[in-house]
Protein backbone atom coordinates (compact mmCIF):
# COMPACT_ATOMS: atom_id res chain seq x y z
CA UNK A 1 0.00 0.00 0.00
CA UNK A 2 2.74 2.43 0.96
CA UNK A 3 4.61 1.75 -2.28
CA UNK A 4 1.52 2.68 -4.28
CA UNK A 5 1.24 5.92 -2.34
CA UNK A 6 4.94 6.63 -2.98
CA UNK A 7 4.36 6.13 -6.70
CA UNK A 8 1.40 8.49 -6.49
CA UNK A 9 3.60 11.23 -5.04
CA UNK A 10 5.98 10.78 -7.97
CA UNK A 11 3.14 11.11 -10.48
CA UNK A 12 1.28 13.97 -8.77
CA UNK A 13 -1.61 11.59 -8.22
CA UNK A 14 -3.62 10.62 -5.18
CA UNK A 15 -3.83 6.84 -5.17
CA UNK A 16 -7.08 5.31 -3.97
CA UNK A 17 -6.91 1.59 -3.22
CA UNK A 18 -9.90 -0.69 -3.67
CA UNK A 19 -9.45 -4.13 -2.11
CA UNK A 20 -10.97 -7.04 -4.02
CA UNK A 21 -11.44 -10.54 -2.63
CA UNK A 22 -10.05 -12.83 -5.30
CA UNK A 23 -12.30 -15.70 -4.25
CA UNK A 24 -15.22 -13.61 -5.54
CA UNK A 25 -13.73 -13.40 -9.04
CA UNK A 26 -15.31 -16.56 -10.34
CA UNK A 27 -15.53 -15.49 -14.00
CA UNK A 28 -14.99 -12.55 -16.33
CA UNK A 29 -18.43 -11.13 -15.55
CA UNK A 30 -17.47 -10.93 -11.88
CA UNK A 31 -14.21 -9.22 -12.87
CA UNK A 32 -16.06 -6.69 -15.00
CA UNK A 33 -18.23 -5.77 -12.05
CA UNK A 34 -15.35 -5.66 -9.55
CA UNK A 35 -13.02 -3.63 -11.77
CA UNK A 36 -15.53 -1.30 -13.42
CA UNK A 37 -14.29 1.68 -11.43
CA UNK A 38 -10.54 0.96 -11.25
CA UNK A 39 -7.68 2.25 -13.42
CA UNK A 40 -5.20 -0.52 -12.67
CA UNK A 41 -5.03 -3.99 -11.15
CA UNK A 42 -2.27 -5.22 -8.87
CA UNK A 43 -1.99 -8.83 -7.68
CA UNK A 44 0.50 -8.96 -4.82
CA UNK A 45 2.52 -11.80 -3.31
CA UNK A 46 1.23 -14.66 -1.25
CA UNK A 47 1.38 -18.38 -0.56
CA UNK A 48 -1.02 -21.29 -0.80
CA UNK A 49 -3.97 -21.99 -3.07
CA UNK A 50 -6.74 -19.78 -1.67
CA UNK A 51 -8.16 -17.46 -4.29
CA UNK A 52 -5.63 -18.17 -7.02
CA UNK A 53 -8.23 -18.92 -9.68
CA UNK A 54 -9.66 -15.47 -9.05
CA UNK A 55 -6.18 -13.97 -9.42
CA UNK A 56 -5.89 -15.74 -12.77
CA UNK A 57 -9.27 -14.30 -13.79
CA UNK A 58 -8.02 -10.83 -12.81
CA UNK A 59 -4.90 -11.22 -14.96
CA UNK A 60 -7.02 -12.31 -17.90
CA UNK A 61 -9.37 -9.35 -17.47
CA UNK A 62 -6.45 -6.90 -17.35
CA UNK A 63 -4.78 -8.46 -20.38
CA UNK A 64 -7.88 -8.61 -22.55
CA UNK A 65 -9.23 -5.18 -21.59
CA UNK A 66 -5.89 -3.32 -21.63
CA UNK A 67 -6.14 -2.38 -17.98
CA UNK A 68 -2.69 -1.75 -16.43
CA UNK A 69 -1.63 -4.88 -14.57
CA UNK A 70 1.16 -5.29 -12.04
CA UNK A 71 1.91 -8.72 -10.62
CA UNK A 72 4.26 -9.31 -7.69
CA UNK A 73 5.69 -12.76 -6.86
CA UNK A 74 2.51 -14.88 -6.78
CA UNK A 75 0.88 -12.26 -9.01
CA UNK A 76 3.65 -12.86 -11.56
CA UNK A 77 3.15 -16.61 -11.40
CA UNK A 78 -0.62 -16.33 -11.87
CA UNK A 79 -0.11 -14.05 -14.90
CA UNK A 80 2.15 -16.69 -16.47
CA UNK A 81 -0.40 -19.43 -15.83
CA UNK A 82 -3.20 -17.33 -17.31
CA UNK A 83 -1.13 -16.60 -20.41
CA UNK A 84 -0.25 -20.29 -20.81
CA UNK A 85 -3.88 -21.33 -20.48
CA UNK A 86 -5.67 -18.70 -22.53
CA UNK A 87 -3.11 -17.57 -25.08
CA UNK A 88 -1.00 -20.71 -25.54
CA UNK A 89 -3.88 -23.14 -25.09
CA UNK A 90 -2.06 -25.36 -22.61
CA UNK A 91 -4.54 -27.56 -20.77
CA UNK A 92 -4.25 -28.73 -17.16
CA UNK A 93 -1.89 -25.84 -16.48
CA UNK A 94 -1.07 -24.69 -12.97
CA UNK A 95 1.62 -24.17 -10.35
CA UNK A 96 3.19 -27.20 -8.70
CA UNK A 97 2.64 -25.40 -5.39
CA UNK A 98 -1.10 -25.79 -5.93
CA UNK A 99 -1.29 -28.99 -7.99
CA UNK A 100 1.86 -31.08 -8.02
CA UNK A 101 0.27 -33.52 -10.48
CA UNK A 102 -0.84 -31.04 -13.13
CA UNK A 103 0.21 -31.83 -16.70
CA UNK A 104 1.79 -28.43 -17.37
CA UNK A 105 3.47 -27.05 -14.25
CA UNK A 106 4.30 -23.57 -15.51
CA UNK A 107 5.52 -22.73 -12.01
CA UNK A 108 7.67 -25.34 -10.31
CA UNK A 109 10.29 -25.89 -7.65
CA UNK A 110 13.82 -24.96 -8.53
CA UNK A 111 15.64 -28.00 -9.89
CA UNK A 112 18.04 -28.14 -6.94
CA UNK A 113 15.09 -28.37 -4.52
CA UNK A 114 13.13 -31.09 -6.29
CA UNK A 115 14.23 -33.80 -3.86
CA UNK A 116 14.20 -31.72 -0.68
CA UNK A 117 11.70 -33.10 1.84
CA UNK A 118 12.13 -30.57 4.66
CA UNK A 119 11.35 -27.26 2.93
CA UNK A 120 12.03 -25.04 5.95
CA UNK A 121 14.59 -22.33 5.21
CA UNK A 122 14.84 -23.16 1.50
CA UNK A 123 13.23 -20.05 0.04
CA UNK A 124 15.10 -17.72 -2.26
CA UNK A 125 15.49 -14.82 0.15
CA UNK A 126 17.23 -11.48 0.00
CA UNK A 127 18.95 -9.43 -2.67
CA UNK A 128 19.59 -10.95 -6.10
CA UNK A 129 20.72 -9.39 -9.39
CA UNK A 130 18.34 -9.14 -12.33
CA UNK A 131 19.57 -8.55 -15.88
CA UNK A 132 17.11 -6.46 -17.87
CA UNK A 133 16.22 -6.83 -21.53
CA UNK A 134 16.69 -3.50 -23.24
CA UNK A 135 13.76 -2.06 -25.17
CA UNK A 136 11.19 -3.36 -22.68
CA UNK A 137 8.80 -1.47 -20.44
CA UNK A 138 10.65 -2.95 -17.49
CA UNK A 139 14.05 -1.64 -18.56
CA UNK A 140 12.55 1.81 -19.16
CA UNK A 141 11.12 1.78 -15.63
CA UNK A 142 14.67 1.39 -14.31
CA UNK A 143 16.21 4.07 -16.56
CA UNK A 144 17.52 1.39 -18.93
CA UNK A 145 20.00 -0.04 -16.47
CA UNK A 146 21.55 -3.35 -17.50
CA UNK A 147 21.39 -4.97 -14.06
CA UNK A 148 19.32 -4.12 -10.99
CA UNK A 149 19.29 -5.59 -7.49
CA UNK A 150 15.94 -6.58 -5.97
CA UNK A 151 14.81 -8.51 -2.91
CA UNK A 152 13.10 -11.89 -3.01
CA UNK A 153 10.94 -14.10 -0.85
CA UNK A 154 9.68 -17.19 -2.64
CA UNK A 155 10.35 -20.86 -3.32
CA UNK A 156 8.73 -21.65 -6.67
CA UNK A 157 10.06 -20.38 -9.99
CA UNK A 158 8.96 -20.12 -13.61
CA UNK A 159 9.54 -23.45 -15.35
CA UNK A 160 12.03 -22.82 -18.16
CA UNK A 161 10.60 -25.72 -20.17
CA UNK A 162 7.81 -23.32 -21.16
CA UNK A 163 9.84 -20.23 -21.88
CA UNK A 164 9.96 -20.73 -25.66
CA UNK A 165 6.26 -21.60 -25.91
CA UNK A 166 5.11 -18.46 -24.09
CA UNK A 167 7.68 -16.27 -25.81
CA UNK A 168 6.46 -17.36 -29.25
CA UNK A 169 2.96 -16.25 -28.28
CA UNK A 170 4.02 -12.77 -27.22
CA UNK A 171 5.13 -12.91 -23.59
CA UNK A 172 8.40 -11.02 -23.14
CA UNK A 173 10.92 -12.24 -20.60
CA UNK A 174 12.10 -8.79 -19.60
CA UNK A 175 14.34 -9.75 -16.70
CA UNK A 176 16.33 -12.84 -15.79
CA UNK A 177 19.15 -13.82 -13.50
CA UNK A 178 22.51 -12.86 -15.05
CA UNK A 179 23.11 -16.51 -15.98
CA UNK A 180 19.66 -16.62 -17.67
CA UNK A 181 18.61 -19.51 -15.43
CA UNK A 182 15.82 -17.82 -13.46
CA UNK A 183 12.97 -15.70 -14.82
CA UNK A 184 12.60 -12.46 -12.86
CA UNK A 185 10.21 -10.29 -14.90
CA UNK A 186 7.66 -10.94 -17.64
CA UNK A 187 5.68 -8.39 -19.61
CA UNK A 188 3.43 -7.94 -22.60
CA UNK A 189 5.31 -5.17 -24.32
CA UNK A 190 2.49 -3.96 -26.61
CA UNK A 191 0.03 -3.73 -23.69
CA UNK A 192 -0.63 -0.39 -21.99
CA UNK A 193 1.17 -1.80 -18.93
CA UNK A 194 1.31 -5.50 -18.18
CA UNK A 195 4.38 -6.27 -16.08
CA UNK A 196 4.91 -8.93 -13.43
CA UNK A 197 7.99 -9.49 -11.28
CA UNK A 198 9.08 -12.52 -9.29
CA UNK A 199 10.83 -10.28 -6.75
CA UNK A 200 9.22 -7.91 -4.24
CA UNK A 201 9.80 -4.34 -5.48
CA UNK A 202 7.87 -2.87 -2.54
CA UNK A 203 10.79 -3.72 -0.25
CA UNK A 204 12.90 -0.99 -1.87
CA UNK A 205 10.27 1.72 -2.24
CA UNK A 206 10.63 4.97 -0.27
CA UNK A 207 8.42 8.11 -0.10
CA UNK A 208 10.93 10.25 -2.00
CA UNK A 209 12.32 7.38 -4.10
CA UNK A 210 9.48 5.19 -5.42
CA UNK A 211 10.42 1.85 -6.89
CA UNK A 212 10.54 1.91 -10.69
CA UNK A 213 7.79 -0.57 -11.53
CA UNK A 214 5.42 0.95 -8.98
CA UNK A 215 6.02 4.40 -10.46
CA UNK A 216 5.35 3.23 -14.01
CA UNK A 217 2.28 1.24 -12.99
CA UNK A 218 0.69 4.23 -11.28
CA UNK A 219 1.67 6.46 -14.20
CA UNK A 220 -0.13 4.14 -16.63
CA UNK A 221 -3.16 3.91 -14.34
CA UNK A 222 -3.31 7.70 -14.00
CA UNK A 223 -3.19 8.11 -17.78
CA UNK A 224 -6.03 5.63 -18.15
Amino acid sequence: MESLYHAGFENDSQVEIKWVESEDLTDQAACKEAFADVDGIIVPGGFGDRGIEGMIQAAQYARENHVPYFGICLGMQMACIEFARDVCGLEDCNSAEVDANCKNNIIDLMADQADVEDMGGTQRLGLYPCKLKQGTRTAAAYDNQDVIQERHRHRYEFNNDYREILSNKGLTFAGTSPDNRLVEVVEITDHKFFVAAQYHPEFLSRPQRPEGLFAEFVKSAAEK
